[in-house]
Formats: structure tokens, C-alpha cells, sequence
């Protein structure tokens, strides 16, 4: 079962073509569903129109070689080890599971319903396990988040069955790959957990401009855009190093807090956050 395509099995009752059709469709929708939500909230205007103001209040010019120096530290500390979250283990752990885990889920089933169809053209072995491997990352990952790491569950103390708009990727992520999972296990055939799978992960890739999902491909744009400000000296018009220099001073909006300094003790993280 571990070593074999469950999209081959299913070619017994349901023709190759459409598995793959439907495979196209969710893919169109994830690029429009991106599109509309990018469009509509405005994320890239605000990105390049931020850009240019960075640009024109920097301290100092960045050259090519400290952009792509830039970019390579975004995508090796942001991205691929979600290096915003250093400061909770846990959760970074969590993400990172479940990131990984949908990454080689969602390659490895396209690999197997393009490349391997039918049971006449076996995947090799490793294909299917690491599809396996894939699904139980995202359920590891993402039940943990979703129970035990959630801020409202872990630091507000509200039930984890309490649901809102903001959950709908992460319940209809676990749903896709839960009921994907399960579907294998039960002979990959084209039944009522089938359809609840097919439903599942329709929701999922066709409810992208109301759910996170676009948020992890511009989240990227913005940690960089975040790393370039610091380095030309704009720094999100925010203060930098020490207050002491009266043109950082100028920077905070609150009087009280312009002659305060840079270092003001733990606050929220002097305990944890159980308040409830």
C-alpha cells in the first residue's frame, strides 16, 4: 500500500483525463485565486509603492550584490526555516512540518497522477511514500498548531473547536490531506470518502481570496522588502540602534517613549502567556 500510486488505483473506476483535468483546475484556481486576492487588498501596490519611498528615504544605496545577498538571506531564513518564529519553538516547528509536509504532498501527487496514471506505469517506490510522508507531516504539524499552539487556544484559553473565518486554510488544509489519507488506506476507490476528499480540497485551493492561503506567496515579499529597509537605513521609519541621537528620537510618535531606552526589559516575555 506505501509503495503504490492510490491515483492509479482510482484510474479503475475514474479515467486518468479527469483526475488530471481536475488536478489543472485547482492549479488555475490557486494562480487566480492569488491574482484577485493580491488585486483586491492591494498587497503589490503597497509593496512597490513602499519600496519606492524606501528607496527615496534610505541613508544609504544598496547595490546588486547587497540585494541578491539580501534575497538569498530571506529565502534561506524567513522562508525555509521560518526564521520569524524563533522566538516560539513550537510553533516553528509545527509550521515548518506542515509547510514540508504540503510541499511533498501536493509534488508528489502530481508527480503520480501525471506521470504514473494507471497501474500499468508504477511510481517508483519512494514516490507513494514520500506522498505518505508528506500527509502525515501536515497532520502532525498541523493538529499541533491547531490544539495546543493556536494563541487563542494557548494563551486566551478558548476552546479549540471554536472556529472562524481566519481558520478556514489551515481546517480545510487538515480536511484534504485527513481525508486523502484515509481514502488510501481504505482502497482508494471512488466512494463516499472520496467525495468528501474531493470536497475537502476543493474548498481548499478554490477558497483562496478568503482564506490565508495566499499569504504564504506574498509573506516572502514582505520579509524582504522588511530586511531592505533595515539595510538602507529607513528602517520602516521606525528607530534603529540608540535613541540617544535626537534624529531616532524623532521617530517615535509618543513623547513618552522618546527618551526611553533602547532596552526596557522582558515585558510579555517575562511569562508565558497563560492569562486566562
Amino acid at each position: 500500500m506505501l509503495s503504490s500510486s492510490p491515483f492509479a488505483a482510482l484510474a479503475a473506476s475514474v479515467p486518468p483525463a479527469v483526475i488530471q483535468t481536475y488536478v489543472i483546475v485547482m492549479i488555475l484556481l490557486v494562480v487566480a485565486g492569488t491574482l484577485f486576492d493580491t488585486v483586491h487588498k492591494g498587497s503589490a501596490r503597497y509593496f512597490f509603492d513602499n519600496w519606492r519611498k524606501s528607496k527615496g528615504r534610505g541613508s544609504r544605496q544598496l547595490g546588486g550584490g547587497e540585494l541578491a545577498s539580501i534575497a538569498v538571506q530571506t529565502a534561506a531564513v524567513d522562508v525555509l526555516t521560518s526564521g520569524e518564529l524563533f522566538c516560539n519553538p513550537r510553533r516553528r516547528v509545527a509550521h515548518l512540518l506542515t509547510m514540508y509536509g504540503f510541499v511533498i504532498h501536493v509534488v508528489t501527487t502530481a508527480i503520480m497522477v501525471f506521470g504514473y496514471p494507471t497501474p500499468a506505469t508504477p511510481p517508483p517506490a519512494i514516490v507513494p511514500q514520500l506522498w505518505w510522508l508528506g500527509g502525515l507531516m501536515v497532520c502532525v504539524g498541523g493538529y499541533w498548531f491547531w490544539f495546543f499552539i493556536r494563541a487563542d487556544v494557548a494563551a486566551e484559553g478558548n476552546s479549540p473547536f471554536r472556529i472562524m473565518r481566519a481558520d478556514l486554510f489551515i481546517l480545510s488544509l487538515l480536511a484534504s490531506v485527513t481525508l486523502g489519507l484515509i481514502w488510501a488506506v481504505t482502497g482508494a476507490k471512488a466512494g463516499v470518502v472520496f467525495g468528501l476528499y474531493v470536497i475537502a480540497t476543493t474548498v481548499l485551493f478554490g477558497s483562496v481570496p478568503w482564506s490565508k492561503f495566499a499569504h504564504m506567496f506574498f509573506k516572502p515579499a514582505a520579509a524582504f522588502e522588511k530586511r531592505v529597509s533595515k539595510a538602507n537605513g529607513t528602517a520602516d521609519n521606525l528607530p534603529t540602534q540608540t535613541r540617544d541621537d535626537p534624529e531616532q528620537q524623532k521617530r517615535h510618535s509618543m513623547e513618552l517613549l522618546q527618551d526611553a531606552p533602547m532596552n526596557m526589559g522582558l515585558g510579555i516575555k517575562r511569562e508565558a502567556p497563560r492569562h486566562y
